[in-house]
């Protein structure tokens, strides 16, 4: 795994290693769509197109008939209002049917440091 240099951002999280910096909270989709074979796709889109991968994903087929998909995505160091802007984006995506929003923050005592090897 490399690593890269420079005054950008990374786009998978915003953890840092230091002690007296604050852990960014993580901002949570939950969305219910149709089970359409092009629901995944318009929806990672979304985030694609801004540069950002989420922290987690997590999809399954529910229901009864098992015609409805339910996506669990969180991405951590999102801000506040582009969570909400993207949330309002997958709400236009025709097979969703809602989309629910939260932002989980993260207790000091609960942080997690990588090693880097």
């Amino acid at each position: 795994m490399s690593q890269s240099s420079g005054s950008q951002p990374s786009r998978f999280s915003s953890r840092t290693a230091g002690a007296d910096t604050q852990p960014a909270p993580t901002y949570c989709f939950s969305v219910q769509a149709a089970a359409e074979p092009g629901v995944m796709p318009r929806v990672l889109e979304l985030f694609a197109k801004r540069n950002l991968v989420p922290s987690k994903w997590h999809s399954a087929v529910v229901g009864a008939a098992g015609d409805e998909l339910q996506i669990d995505i969180q991405m951590t160091g999102l801000a506040p209002e582009q969570g909400e802007y993207i949330a309002q984006c997958l709400r236009q995506i025709m097979p969703v049917a809602c989309v629910l929003t939260t932002v989980k923050a993260v207790e000091p005592d609960e942080r997690r440091y990588d090693r880097i090897a």
